[in-house]
């Protein structure tokens, strides 16, 4: 991907977050393969709502810092460790979005089969365990989830999506934020009626013909 575009392309998806307030402060991170051997990624200790493209930096498979001058994303051992496992993905995005990253918090997978779109784009949403940010033990909480998943939240954290390339993974993080607030609102009511068995098999039969990629998990209903 040409670098100019991937960053401007960063910049707008960092303000469409902060905008949306699914990061506070200097939360969250964003990054894209520009090659197979570099990463285009989001600088520490900076507002995604108020990047440049001269916070941005380029880095290695390995994490070195090959172009730029701000420190990368203390959680670039996550996008990192997304790529090496994942080698379809081209983008990941890791925010806050305040009704999933409640379900993270309360321990509640978004696993319920409740809105077609959601079926159509994210399958079910599981939770990786309690992890510290930025170590090793993060990346270890979630590499098991990779193989039949293209998003997950992180228990105690928020949200990380990923996709074949940044608008992609960024969409999959509005559908998230979608589908956790009408399980919300839905749960507020006293009821949440399922998608037949039969239907949800149906709409993930369709995903190719509609040209979405991505994992998609096997059905468990």
């Amino acid at each position: 991907m040409n670098p100019d575009e991937a960053k401007a392309m960063i910049l707008d998806i960092g303000q469409r977050m902060y905008s949306k307030e699914w990061v506070a402060s200097n939360d969250g991170n964003i990054s894209v393969k520009l090659d197979a051997d570099r990463v285009l990624v989001t600088p520490t200790r900076q507002s995604k709502g108020y990047m440049t493209a001269g916070m941005l930096s380029i880095v290695d498979r390995q994490g070195h810092v090959l172009e730029g001058t701000y420190q990368p994303t203390s959680e670039l051992k996550m996008h990192l460790k997304i790529y090496e496992m994942r080698p379809d993905v081209n983008a990941v995005v890791h925010a806050h979005p305040p009704f999933a990253t409640s379900f993270a918090v309360a321990g509640i997978p978004l696993d319920r089969y409740i809105l077609a779109e959601a079926v159509f784009e994210l399958g079910k949403v599981p939770i990786a365990p309690y992890a510290t940010p930025s170590t090793d033990e993060l990346t270890d909480s979630f590499v098991g989830l990779l193989s039949e998943h293209d998003c997950f939240l992180l228990k105690n954290h928020g949200a990380t999506t990923m996709g074949i390339d940044l608008m992609t993974a960024y969409y999959k993080m509005e559908s998230l934020e979608h589908l956790a607030k009408i399980m919300n609102y839905a749960s507020s009511l006293g009821k949440m009626d399922e998608i037949p068995q039969d239907k949800v098999r149906v709409l993930e039969g369709m995903r190719q013909k509609y040209g979405i990629h991505g994992r998609q998990p096997k059905s468990t209903v």
